[in-house]
């Protein structure tokens, strides 16, 4: 009986790993293996230059800038849709009128691909129609004609507003699903006790929260390292490589200046900085737990 059960085991995590191996582990293999080279992506013949790659990375200006631009994306990444997804989720638990409606109009955004939401916002930051011009038009009653994606100064920034507006609905689910598992006795008695609702909030609701915002957190996080699909159809890294992240710029570099090399060097410096990312979390995941005794 045991004999059956490895051998079944065997037989049902071939296939999985097997794709694993060649979607994921082969490329990633081949990245640090490149990342050594001259290879320019459709030349046989190329040579091993050890480590200049990575000492090109040093003297390259637009790899700074990407990684200060990757900063600013994570960190945003992280906090509007993480606030904006636990203010949705208050106002929501509280009983207002038409609910449901709201908790599907918020969500519906991250059931959307970020090709189609980055085609959207494309639609909404356009000078001359689009909706954001549009209104500000007719707020001051003014001609608005500002180019949003095509300045460096907001390009970065709109794409981030754009990204926001996807997380939150997820952000949102996960906070009302840790409401729900609050006790309302608890927020009763503190009502009785003469606690107000920013007291409730801030003492005894955000704390019961932390589980849930472990959650939101680690999501965020993975999340905005994939976040290159709604930068690429938005921006492309542009304009002047305003809203180049580390992501993008590995792409540039790779598939438009072919420089295979080079970008598998970029993309090495970014699988590490996601381990130590990873890292950090689960290190203070364990502190989680044994705080919490889970």
């Amino acid at each position: 009986m045991e004999r059956d059960k490895r051998l079944w085991r065997i037989v049902l995590l071939t296939p999985p790993l097997l794709v694993f191996s060649v979607l994921i582990v082969w490329p990633l293999l081949s990245s640090f293996y490149y990342s050594f080279t001259n290879w320019n992506g459709f030349s046989s013949s190329y040579q091993f230059v050890g480590l200049s790659n990575f000492q090109k990375i040093w003297t390259d200006r637009l790899f700074f800038q990407a990684t200060v631009n990757t900063i600013i994306w994570m960190v945003s990444a992280l906090l509007l849709p993480t606030l904006l997804g636990l203010v949705l989720a208050l106002l929501l638990d509280s009983k207002v009128r038409g609910g449901k409606f709201f908790k599907t109009i918020f969500y519906l955004p991250i059931c959307l691909s970020a090709i189609v939401v980055g085609q959207i916002w494309i639609w909404i930051y356009q000078p001359n129609w689009g909706l954001l011009n549009t209104l500000i038009e007719e707020i001051t009653g003014e001609r608005f004609r500002y180019a949003w994606l095509a300045k460096p100064d907001s390009a970065l920034f709109s794409v981030i507003v754009a990204w926001s507006w996807q997380q939150t609905g997820l952000s949102m689910v996960i906070y009302l699903a840790g409401l729900t598992a609050i006790p309302s006795e608890i927020l009763e008695s503190s009502a009785s006790e003469g606690a107000t609702t920013w007291q409730r909030i801030w003492y005894i609701i955000i704390p019961l929260l932390v589980p849930s915002t472990v959650v939101v957190i680690a999501l965020s996080v993975i999340n905005s390292l994939k976040g290159f699909d709604i930068l690429y159809i938005m921006t492309g890294g542009g304009p002047f490589n305003s809203s180049d992240t580390l992501a993008m710029h590995m792409y540039n570099e790779s598939f438009k200046k072919y420089l295979i090399g080079y970008g598998s060097s970029i993309s090495v410096v970014l699988f590490v900085i996601a381990l130590i990312i990873i890292g950090i979390y689960f290190r203070q995941l364990r502190k989680f737990d044994q705080i919490y005794g889970q």
